[in-house]
């Protein structure tokens, strides 16, 4: 039988994360702070819980997708606590947010303590992606343990390679995010350069989204927004990417190395949550380069 899988934190890619596996025959048990989020996870198929220590005791493998540094460490003490029978296998957590290493380090001692090994495997990629199977995960931790889980990723996505210590995961999805952070704001650039120019953005985007020199996977994606002015729903919020970015600018300069790129990019992020787009697509900051070009907002948008 498959193992029963617990999600905790049910949002744009926990909520994406336990549709799939319910599609593919596996048992979820999940938890969320939104009683909405535990809503769609009961329509979904699955079995929404009252806490994350009762998705401890109730699943053989636990998945976690947390925004925030303070939702890691209330999930890891309540799993920690989670009254396991002393029968079942060693409860693996996959860890899949992008937070600072030194917390998720923190998290992994306590969970260990407990008897619980804390995998560290964030994921590059959005919702829409997984479902062109275009995830990478970056496995990191116990080789052992990644690869009882490898059948898990296999739900999401081919791309799950193993990158070594914990730690290494988030240290590559480090990687990953500050180049997409760059992206997405020089796609708005040239895309609000070419209207400025009065070229059509939809023959723009027909023409280098999918070259094979300078076309991205972001560019098919986001740049298709920016076309088409339209932003929500959102595939990664401005307000959570700000909290990506934050992170990435701080390794950045604990390591001693120049961002000047990635740094340029920070304030045109800040100016869409200052415009109002905190809950609107990343590419939205298509709409801060539009207006900086004295263009006017898309009337989708206000």
């Amino acid at each position: 039988m498959k193992p029963a899988i617990g999600v905790i934190g049910l949002g744009i890619m926990g909520g994406a994360m336990a549709a799939a596996l319910l599609a593919d025959g596996y048992r979820v048990v999940g938890y969320d702070v939104l009683q909405a989020a535990r809503a769609r996870l009961k329509r979904a198929g699955g079995q929404p819980l009252a806490s994350s220590s009762a998705v401890a005791a109730g699943a053989d493998i636990l998945i976690t997708s947390l925004a925030t540094v303070a939702a890691l460490d209330d999930a890891g003490g309540k799993i920690a606590a989670a009254k396991r029978s002393g029968s079942r296998p060693r409860l693996i957590v996959i860890e899949t947010s992008t937070l600072p290493i030194a917390d998720k380090v923190r998290a992994m001692q306590r969970l260990r303590r407990a008897g619980i090994m804390l995998l560290d495997c964030p994921i590059s990629g959005t919702a829409v992606r997984m479902k062109q199977g275009a995830w990478t995960i970056f496995a990191s931790g116990s080789a052992a343990a990644c690869k009882r889980v490898q059948p898990i990723f296999a739900v999401f996505t081919r791309n799950a390679p193993y990158v070594g210590a914990f730690g290494n995961g988030t240290r590559m999805k480090f990687i990953a995010n500050h180049l997409v952070a760059i992206y997405n704001v020089a796609y708005g650039e040239s895309l609000t350069f070419a209207r400025k120019m009065g070229l059509d953005p939809q023959q723009v985007w027909d023409l280098f989204a999918a070259s094979p020199v300078i076309g991205t996977g972001v560019f098919r994606l986001r740049g298709k927004f920016m076309v088409d002015r339209k932003y929500l729903p959102a595939t990664m919020k401005i307000e959570v990417w700000q909290k990506d970015m934050q992170v990435i600018g701080d390794m950045a300069k604990a390591v001693g190395c120049p961002t000047p790129l990635f740094s340029a990019c920070a304030p045109i992020y800040t100016a869409a949550m200052a415009q109002g787009l905190s809950q609107h697509d990343t590419a939205s900051v298509c709409e801060v380069l539009a207006a900086m070009a004295g263009g006017r907002r898309s009337r989708r948008q206000r």
